[in-house]
């Protein structure tokens, strides 16, 4: 399995140079969204071998927003070509004095994790960790090279991809998935292995979708000034080149946006022709 793996990871460095985007299908939002008081969507997906895009139509593709856990991708990826992690299995232990447990976090989070369980799981703090050995200095190199948003990560500042100050758009997003699996960025085909295996979300019709999803209050505190959230990916097809997309996702709850924020990707997706 990881020979073959790595057989498709040389495939993508070697195959699919990074697309000038060129023709772009608009999807009609009335014909694939359903209607819902309060939620809005914006969507982007390329095909990063021939360049072609997919919009949701009325999507802000420009406008940024705060990461949240779709972050953790490229945290993931930070942590092993940075040796602060040293494989998916760099095991922490999980200390409640350091970082102590929220009314809302799931039995999963209050103990050790791996780097592999971590992203898996969405565990706060581990990634917290993590971005306290890095630091503020590197982030914002390694951020600013890879065009990662508006790169900002404050020196002593370990959630940063929460409420901010990073920020990232739509179009951004896609843009850095499609730099991280075509060699526009560099890293490892150790770290994109395990980041391949870590992501892995489901297969259906002879394609495999890997994504990452984030969410949290519009208002830091205010849960009833609603929600956003993001689903982000790629999808990997026979014989053909891989799709970044990135999906976004305001609503007035965040039970309005857990599921819907993936199922409808994978909708668009479809409908996209990929």
């Amino acid at each position: 399995m990881r020979a073959r793996l790595m057989l498709l990871l040389s495939a993508l460095v070697m195959c699919f140079a990074a697309p000038v985007w060129a023709e772009t299908r608009l999807l009609d939002r009335a014909s694939v969204v359903a209607p819902h008081d309060g939620r809005v969507s914006d969507f982007l997906a390329v095909d990063i071998g021939a360049g072609t895009r997919c919009v949701l139509s009325g999507s802000d593709l420009t406008r940024r927003h705060a990461p949240w856990s779709s972050f953790k991708i490229p945290n993931f990826v930070i942590a092993l070509e940075t040796g602060v992690a040293t494989g998916p299995d760099h095991w922490r232990a999980w200390d409640p004095s350091l970082r102590p447990a929220a009314g809302f976090w799931p039995k999963s989070w209050r103990q050790g994790q791996t780097l592999e369980t971590a992203l898996q799981r969405s565990v706060v703090w581990y990634f917290q960790d993590i971005a306290r050995d890095v630091g503020g200095s590197r982030y914002r190199e390694i951020l600013k090279r890879w065009s990662y948003g508006n790169a900002e990560a404050p020196d002593g500042d370990d959630g940063f991809w929460l409420y901010g100050p990073l920020a990232i758009s739509v179009e951004e997003q896609v843009a850095f998935v499609s730099a991280l699996l075509s060699g526009g960025i560099a890293r490892s085909q150790d770290t994109l292995a395990a980041l391949f295996a870590a992501t892995r979300d489901s297969e259906d019709k002879g394609r495999i979708i890997y994504g990452k999803t984030g969410s949290g209050p519009l208002e830091q505190g205010r849960a009833g000034a609603g929600f956003e959230g993001w689903y982000v990916g790629w999808v990997t097809r026979q014989d053909r080149a891989p799709v970044a997309f990135a999906h976004y996702v305001r609503a007035r709850t965040y039970a309005d946006l857990r599921v819907f924020r993936r199922d409808q990707s994978l909708i668009l997706l479809e409908a996209c022709g990929f």
